[in-house]
């Protein structure tokens, strides 16, 4: 249902090398750069990161996320490792989850500007 998804960052190179060392455990790779903006994906520009000049860090408490699918549990846990080793803060460590109908396993990161991500995979 959902085409993409964008979020804003203060510092385009700085974002850019975080969510490539990010989303590749993931699947995803860079696909297009632009001055302004950066898309990653698998075969299109799936997730966006978009220049703010003089943005503010993100608040830590406006309640959005992003979620992405993990292939497995490993894969969650390198996207957790990549978060962490490239300015990313914690902001939940891998482990297993009870959602509103199911279980999953996942891990949450606060990109270097604050925005908050999440990979996630579903025991099977």
């Amino acid at each position: 249902m959902i085409d993409h998804v964008s979020v804003a960052v203060s510092d385009l190179a700085q974002a850019a090398a975080f969510y490539e060392a990010v989303l590749a455990p993931l699947g995803l790779a860079r696909l297009v750069t632009r001055e302004s903006t950066v898309g990653f994906g698998k075969n299109y520009p799936e997730f966006w990161i978009n220049l703010r000049l003089g943005m503010p860090p993100v608040s830590q408490s406006t309640g959005v996320h992003i979620c992405l699918r993990a292939r497995d549990e490993d894969t969650v846990r390198a996207f957790y490792a990549a978060a962490l080793a490239h300015g990313g803060t914690d902001a939940g460590a891998p482990g297993p989850r009870q959602a509103a109908m199911t279980a999953y396993y996942g891990a949450f990161a606060f990109d270097p500007d604050g925005n908050k991500i999440e990979a996630v995979t579903f025991p099977r």
